[in-house]
């Protein structure tokens, strides 16, 4: 299997970036390569709780919605996020990556692990996904979650 690591140094403190994490307003700022945006994001944030998230494709990409869960299983406040992503429809169904078009390699359920870490005022997150069948789709997850941090980056210097 093939895991997907990255981390940022973000300039804001860990309560900013904990709550554009996990707040539903600041999600959709975020949330989705580069030129996707974010329509819903249902935040449940609590162990056992699940959030939905939807990213809309621009119109060069067909401008559908790919709808995720995330599942909880660890949340300890500004410190680390554990959660089970599935993709689903609007209604939480889930759904079979490879049925949907989705690149070879792209489990079913990917554990998330996140983690922020304050350095001097400024935070550092790592995201680690698990399970990916090909170096190919793990790559692919990283560059995707490397312009979501970049996003939320954006978002956070736009909000000081």
């Amino acid at each position: 299997m093939n895991d997907m690591v990255t981390t940022r140094t973000i300039e804001a403190p860990v309560s900013a970036v904990w709550h554009a994490w996990n707040t539903s307003d600041e999600v959709k700022q975020w949330w989705g390569p580069t030129g996707f945006t974010c329509p819903v994001a249902e935040m449940d944030v609590r162990v056992g709780g699940s959030s939905l998230v939807c990213m809309r494709a621009p119109q060069e990409y067909g401008g559908g919605d790919i709808y995720n869960t995330w599942t909880y299983t660890v949340v300890e406040p500004e410190t680390k996020l554990e959660y089970l992503a599935h993709f689903t429809d609007e209604k939480r169904t889930k759904l079979d990556p490879a049925a949907m078009g989705m690149p070879a390699g792209i489990p079913a359920e990917v554990p998330h692990s996140v983690t922020f870490v304050d350095k001097d005022g400024k935070t550092e997150v790592t995201v680690v996904e698990k399970g990916y069948a090909t170096p190919e789709a793990a790559e692919m997850s990283k560059q995707g979650m490397d312009q979501c941090l970049d996003k939320l980056e954006a978002a956070l210097k736009a909000a000081v």
